[in-house]
């Protein structure tokens, strides 16, 4: 017995010839001539028998399939079983390219079964073929498809029109539902179906505990089939006698709503599952024309694309949520009787699905999220770099293949730390200005752009903190203006000089180095504090306007650093910091992802507690201003700090990173 396959090098055709080898006789397969240098690879797929397979060189857009005519008289009476898998299984594509694949192509698909005498021609079709027929389609429905608007249930329907109507030689035809990876390995070759929501699953694990309970939808039914069962149950099919003219639906009898499919690789992904599930068509109440002027709004329009963007999701998969089909499967179910062909349970091999893609088609793979592929050649600008946060991210930047401006006011410190980065092969300059100074930061930035064109990343990290209780601070309003002045309106002018230059190119990252206090409250510290917060309201305000132009904007919300900074406050040598090595580390991750805010956990459920339980908040942030003293500089009086109590050790243990 003889085949010839189209398509034979896909996900699923190689997974049918493997079948098919199996038995007895030779596989013809078309081959673009380009691809003729993978059939030692594919030989290798398909194992024992693999070298039955006989590449034919051909085009599916061609008449005849561009076969040469020898080969075509070669073939003639010698092919039992003709299989057309080729086609473009792609939503997006464009009705021009799936007009040409999958309707012409199957056309001269049936016209070369026909040359070369095929004992039957089975056409590989979808259940898409049915369109969004609301209701039950059988096996034997075919004109009744409706809502064939979309180029792939159009074309899909109009191929398998052919084979009915234009097809003289014998023919059976399959309509496969949603194909998914091999329930024993999850295997599987593009991302598709229920696999463009996997992101969100991700996502959405990343965020929360997976314990809590979230709420989601219900949707249509979903027809969802593993690779491994459809080729059995293809090849089955195809050869059993007497059941030529027919169409068999290779779908799941019983499909469970999209709200399950989805709960059920949460588990397996261990996310958050949905525990109250809506059912979309409930909006069927507001006129459907009233959706479409609310969603053709440029700004809902744009939002909505940013989202689906970044999960990765096609914005015509969100218009089949309420997928209105069914299909009966009685014919199949017929032959499939009595055989060892069972279709396995979703739930069973769900996990394998999930493993198989976070481990090798998970998009986040194949993005180079390295420090050295997201900064290498470009310039960033990094101020109070002659020490501390600021000096480790200079190396951390130079390192990564940045050109490193650094900007201190200490010449000496950061001609040494040029130094040091130029002995380890980096690129690094150095600017010295009093941040200040609102006129030599205009001058700095000035200079700058004069002799370097550009800053791709800016690092507002230059800034003063001032450790001193309210009740001291009464006769020292000038503590409230210094710190205001070098953290917000400092980093504001060095931001607002770069912006333009930033927009023009229309990409730019300003990061500005903030504060855990600012997330906890921490009390001591309301100069400080309220100058960041300054700083990280102008951010998100400036977010908002500029992201359109390409403009990122990160706020890293860093615990307690072991910086020169602190070192005034005695007491910090018994708390637990961080290294400036650690907090560079930070940065860089800013640098890479360009998160909205990089923060601790701590820090983040501190915020969050004092806007669910402020006045608990208050008492205990209160409770632990009493237990750490002023320093001895707040005070302003000379005798030596008394060492830690273990209290205060303790709390600090426990609220790791938090300025007390």
């Amino acid at each position: 017995m003889s085949y010839f396959v189209t398509g034979g090098s896909g996900f699923i055709g190689r997974r049918l010839i493997r079948k098919l080898l199996r038995r007895e006789g030779k596989v013809y397969v078309l081959m673009l001539e380009r691809e003729l240098e993978n059939i030692d690879a594919l030989r290798e797929f398909w194992g024992e028998g693999g070298e039955r397979v006989i590449p034919v060189v051909g085009n599916l857009a061609e008449p005849l399939l561009g076969v040469a005519d020898e080969v075509r008289e070669k073939l003639k009476g010698d092919i039992d079983h003709f299989f057309h898998l080729a086609a473009i299984y792609d939503m997006n594509a464009d009705l021009e390219v799936q007009l040409k694949v999958n309707v012409e192509g199957t056309r001269q698909a049936v016209r070369f079964a026909e040359a070369v005498g095929a004992g039957c021609f089975h056409q590989v079709s979808s259940i898409a073929s049915a369109g969004t027929y609301d209701g039950i389609f059988r096996e034997d429905m075919f004109e009744q498809a409706t809502g064939l608007e979309h180029p792939y249930f159009r074309t899909k329907h109009d191929s398998e029109g052919i084979v009915r109507r234009e097809c003289s030689v014998p023919w059976r035809i399959y309509r496969p539902g949603m194909v998914v990876g091999d329930s024993r390995t999850g295997e599987i070759e593009k991302i598709d179906g229920p696999y463009y929501f996997f992101k969100l699953i991700q996502k959405l694990r990343q965020a929360l505990p997976g314990w809590m309970p979230i709420v989601g939808i219900e949707g249509g039914r979903i027809n969802l089939v593993p690779v491994d069962w459809l080729v059995a149950a293809m090849d089955h099919i195809a050869h059993v006698p007497g059941e030529d003219g027919k169409c068999f639906h290779l779908t799941d009898p019983h499909p469970r709503r999209i709200g399950e499919v989805l709960n059920l690789f949460a588990k397996a992904a261990h996310a958050p599952e949905m525990s109250a599930r809506f059912n979309a068509r409930m909006f069927g109440i507001v006129p459907g024309y009233i959706w479409k002027t609310v969603a053709g709004l440029p700004p809902v329009k744009r939002v909505v694309d940013s989202v689906l963007n970044d999960l990765g999701i096609p914005r015509s998969v969100m218009g089949y949520i309420n997928y209105p089909t069914r299909f009966d499967s009685r014919e199949t179910e017929r032959l499939l009787k009595g055989t060892d062909i069972k279709l396995p349970d979703l739930a069973d091999y769900a996990w394998r699905l999930w493993d198989y893609w976070e481990r090798n088609l998970d998009p986040d793979l194949f993005v180079d999220r390295s420090l050295r592929g997201a900064i290498g050649g470009k310039t960033v600008l990094v101020t109070g770099a002659s020490s501390g946060i600021g000096q480790a991210t200079a190396y951390r930047m130079a390192e990564a293949g940045a050109k490193v401006i650094m900007v201190a006011r200490g010449e000496e410190a950061l001609r040494e730390t040029q130094s040091d980065i130029d002995k380890r092969g980096g690129e690094a300059h150095w600017y010295t200005c009093d941040l200040t100074s609102l006129e030599e930061i205009d001058g700095l930035i000035e200079k700058v752009l004069a002799d370097h064109g550009q800053v791709d990343v800016l690092i507002n990290n230059a800034g003063r903190s001032i450790r001193r209780s309210v009740h001291l601070s009464f006769d020292r309003f000038h503590d409230f203006e210094r710190t205001m002045q070098l953290n917000y309106f400092g980093s504001l002018r060095m931001t607002m000089g770069l912006l333009p230059k930033m927009i023009e190119q229309r990409r730019g990252h300003v990061i500005n180095i903030s504060s855990i206090g600012v997330l906890s409250n921490a009390p001591r510290f309301s100069a400080y504090v309220a100058s960041k917060a300054a700083l990280d309201a102008f951010a998100r305000c400036a977010a908002s306007e500029l992201s359109h132009k390409g403009i990122s904007f990160t706020t890293i919300n860093m615990p307690l650093v072991r910086t020169p900074m602190i070192a005034p406050t005695k007491i910090y040598e018994n708390v637990p910091t961080i290294s400036p090595e650690e907090a560079a580390e930070l940065v860089a991750e800013a640098v890479i992802h360009k998160p909205k805010r990089v923060a601790t956990r701590l820090g983040i459920s501190s915020q969050i507690l004092h806007l669910l339980f402020p006045k608990a908040m208050e008492i205990s942030m209160n409770t632990a201003f009493q237990m750490f003293p002023d320093s001895t500089a707040a005070k302003g009086v000379k005798e030596d700090q008394s060492a830690a109590s273990a209290e205060q050790i303790a709390l600090a243990q426990v609220t790791r990173g938090i300025h007390w």
